[in-house]
């Protein structure tokens, strides 16, 4: 699906990617970590082609990324942002409908209707239909973004879905929601490269974890592969203990605590 070779991005004579390389397939769901300014957020939009790299190319289902028309791009890959704000007033169907914009000129067709009826059924959002995107709490307000995006690439179900921090600022329970929905869009077939902060969310739900420090490569593998001391430690700067945890195949990752100096 997507194969990242030697990319660099320069930010001034800042280096904020170093060389980075490594493959994403379909059906596989992809967790990026790291700290902040690890170069994360450069990196989805490098893969977004938002930024054009200073050295090494993406291959995206065989073709150099930016060999793409922006239109041919919009039906093969989607966008869930860290930030959705919506300054006008939309019903919830119709800010899903948006998705499908792509898929039409003027208005559109039957198939578009269907698409956001089945999206709005997948993510749970079907009762909130008719409301006001400005009236609903934050974790239905991503829900509908991420049908939103969704329903952009719903009829090619070997797309790619990038989500930025999906689970920013959620509660518990819709953090949950969110990553399951991803993990269910794995299964069905979509690469789906996920942003995170929480290495428990990433070593439950994803099939491999990138680990990123100051822009180069850390680890890259199973989560069994590459949750260890050494690699968190080089990655976030902390120490950990590892649990086994009845039920999961890869441990509780808990931080230590750190010790204040006189």
């Amino acid at each position: 699906m997507i194969e990242v070779n030697e990319l660099s991005y320069l930010a001034g004579k800042k280096e904020l990617l170093r060389r980075l390389s490594f493959e994403a397939r379909s059906g596989e769901l992809l967790a990026i970590l790291g700290a902040n300014g690890a170069g994360k957020s450069t990196l989805m939009k490098l893969l977004c082609r938002e930024l054009v790299p200073a050295h090494g190319h993406i291959i995206f289902r065989g073709k150099n990324l930016q060999q793409y028309k922006l239109p041919e791009l919009a039906k093969q890959r989607a966008v869930l942002s860290q930030q959705n704000t919506i300054s006008v007033s939309f019903i919830v169907n119709e800010l899903v409908m948006m998705g499908r914009y792509p898929h039409f000129e003027q208005l559109p067709a039957l198939r578009d209707i269907e698409v956001v009826k089945l999206v709005m059924e997948d993510t749970g959002i079907t009762h909130l239909s008719g409301r006001d995107y400005n009236t609903l709490s934050g974790g239905e307000q991503q829900r509908v973004q991420l049908a939103r995006v969704l329903a952009q690439i719903y009829d090619c179900p070997d797309a790619c879905l990038f989500l930025d921090e999906p689970t920013n600022g959620l509660d518990l329970l819709y953090q949950q929601q969110m990553m399951e929905l991803a993990r269910r869009m794995a299964d069905k077939g979509y690469c789906v490269i996920c942003i995170l902060h929480d290495i428990n969310f990433a070593s439950r739900f994803a099939d491999k974890i990138l680990m990123l420090k100051e822009g180069r490569k850390v680890a890259i593998g199973s989560p069994l592969e590459v949750i260890s001391h050494k690699n968190i430690f080089e990655t976030f700067s902390i120490n950990v203990k590892l649990m086994a945890c009845e039920g999961y195949s890869c441990p509780l990752v808990i931080p230590a605590m750190i010790q204040n100096k006189p």
